[in-house]
């Protein structure tokens, strides 16, 4: 038998608590698994970014991405280390380059999925090119905006077509306020789309590769209020409704991780966000909902190191458009989804895994949220966005909401 390292690469931006606490819960943890006669043992570093060579070998078994949505030197790298050195990354990078918000509407109302009505329209200004005005002057059709918000009625909400982080989002109201948006858009390519109005839930189901975890959200409240404490905000049957859209979606798009906002109207829930392959995960944000995020972040990257899960490389969208083609109810094709999804994230495998190995991990990190370095971590990232006299009321707002999940989460 031998001792073996897995290597684990923690890619990232602005992060600043997860990462320390995913640290320390590592040293903490301290693990040695047996797979398959060896004993495995992990090792992580924080990726630099650097000049590198097309043929340099890559030691890394897994890599955490935070980066490469918006990061182009980091993304090259990890496109050349997956085709190259068989790396297993959060999220597929292909996928997270070319999958916006527009072809996920699509997909998922081809899927059959309640999407609200959507439309696309053409920039407002364009840049100039040489092209550009002979392609207008013969195929731009002009077009009545006004007409558009009467067909899809008000409130819409006019927003770009890629998303980022509720950039350029706009609930309008009526006309004038519709077409003061589409001014303001400029050159940014627009969606319209039709608000569920009179809705009654709004809801945020995370996803980390077969775990989920819903959240009923405020998007109304300053930042580090939208994700409530709330619980027994809806049914069993409406959570495992969401984790089935959320785990779907995930396994279509190839993304291990990703957030899902629905909204619930007359009993039925609508997806109205879920290109989110790179979601919030500061404590900032997610406060009393952190620690389960952090622990998902070590039950997946473990899993997927210890076992050296293969990485889909391609998206295979067949079985999904098959199950579509079908003539079984909404509910029906759901659940084949879904099937389709534990088959790809292996929750079954993953399961047993958590178990065998990972059966101390909710106590470790309990215990951890009680420490000096848990607090730290709190700190700096309040530090990092908050002014000089404000850092002290909200590190300890912050660390009052995750002693309120430890007494909820008591052992």
């Amino acid at each position: 038998m031998a001792e073996v390292t897995r290597n684990i690469g923690l890619s990232l931006g602005a992060d600043i608590c997860w990462p320390l606490c995913y640290e320390h819960l590592m040293k903490r943890l301290d693990l040695r698994i047996p797979v398959e006669g060896d004993t495995v043992r992990f090792q992580v570093e924080r990726v630099t970014i650097e000049p590198f060579d097309l043929r340099q070998p890559v030691k890394y078994d897994v890599v955490i991405d935070r980066l490469t949505h918006w990061y182009h030197t980091s993304r090259e790298w990890i496109k050349k280390a997956v085709v190259m050195d068989d790396l297993y990354v959060f999220n597929n990078p292909w996928s997270v380059q070319s999958m916006e918000k527009h072809t996920s509407y699509a997909a998922m109302m081809k899927l059959g999925m309640p999407i609200p009505e959507t439309w696309m329209v053409p920039p407002k200004s364009y840049e100039a090119t040489p092209d550009l005005k002979p392609t207008l002057a013969k195929y731009a059709k002009l077009f009545d905006l006004g007409a558009l918000g009467r067909e899809l009625g008000y409130p819409l909400f006019v927003k770009p077509y890629d998303g980022g982080g509720w950039r350029g989002v706009t609930r309008c109201t009526n006309e004038q306020k519709l077409k003061e948006a589409y001014d303001e858009s400029g050159k940014s390519v627009m969606h319209l789309q039709a608000g569920v109005n009179g809705y009654d839930r709004f809801v945020r189901c995370i996803g980390f590769g077969p775990q989920t975890h819903c959240v009923l959200y405020d998007p109304d409240a300053p930042l580090h209020d939208r994700y409530t404490m709330e619980h027994d905000f809806m049914s069993a049957s409406d959570w495992e409704h969401l984790r089935k859209v959320t785990l779907t979606i995930n396994a279509f798009f190839g993304w291990d991780f990703n957030s899902c906002e629905s909204l619930r109207k007359d009993g039925i829930w609508y997806p109205i966000d879920y290109a989110n392959p790179c979601p919030d995960s500061q404590v900032t944000s997610l406060h009393y909902h952190f620690p389960w995020l952090v622990k998902s972040y070590l039950r997946w990257s473990i899993f997927t190191a210890a076992t050296k899960k293969k990485m889909r490389k391609n998206l295979d969208w067949e079985p999904f458009y098959e199950i579509a083609a079908t003539d079984m109810s909404a509910s029906e094709k759901l659940d084949a989804y879904a099937k389709v999804a534990e088959a790809r994230f292996e929750t079954e495998r993953f399961d047993e895994f958590c178990d065998t190995h990972l059966g101390h991990l909710d106590e470790v990190v309990w215990e951890f949220f009680a420490s000096r370095e848990a607090k730290e971590a709190v700190r700096q990232k309040v530090a990092a966005l908050f002014p000089v006299h404000e850092v002290e009321a909200f590190t300890e707002l912050f660390w009052g909401r995750l002693q309120k999940w430890r007494a909820d989460q008591r052992p």
